[in-house]
């Protein structure tokens, strides 16, 4: 499932926003602490609230991040039987006009179950992020812009 939302801002303005993992709190209800580097291979620190569920730790493991355009973690759930790959994808249409785009694949034998019964949960979560993501970088963006 995912999500995409146009944004008036660079590539460069909403990677600063969604690289910086310690601001997060300040703006993404979905995920209000996550900490860690982002690079290949690392284990972030990321508290998750999903809307009507206690909150709950994951550390997923960076499995690719370009600068301005992408960040995909994978986070294994249940023993493995629930696997996650979460996607952010920066796509530039022109210097300061942006689609990003937030998703995330649910796999494993408990997979299908599970997107089943909180798909409609995680894809609201997924478009309030966007707007508050979407909100954060045009905000950066005026304040910056000659």
């Amino acid at each position: 499932m995912e999500h995409r939302v146009g944004v008036q801002a660079p590539a460069e303005v909403i990677w600063e926003v969604l690289s910086d993992l310690k601001s997060w709190g300040e703006w993404c209800k979905l995920y209000p602490k996550a900490a860690g580097e982002i690079r290949i291979g690392s284990v972030l620190d990321i508290t998750l609230a999903l809307p009507g569920r206690p909150e709950e730790e994951i550390r997923p493991t960076v499995l690719e991040w370009v600068p301005n355009e992408q960040l995909h973690w994978r986070l294994s759930m249940l023993g493995g039987l629930v696997r996650t790959t979460r996607f952010f994808e920066i796509e530039a249409l022109a210097e300061a006009s942006c689609i990003v785009t937030n998703g995330e694949l649910i796999a494993g034998i408990l997979g299908p179950s599970l997107g089943k019964r909180l798909g409609r949960t995680i894809y609201r979560a997924f478009v309030e992020m966007d707007e508050d993501l979407k909100a954060r970088a045009e905000l950066l963006w005026q304040r910056r812009k000659p």
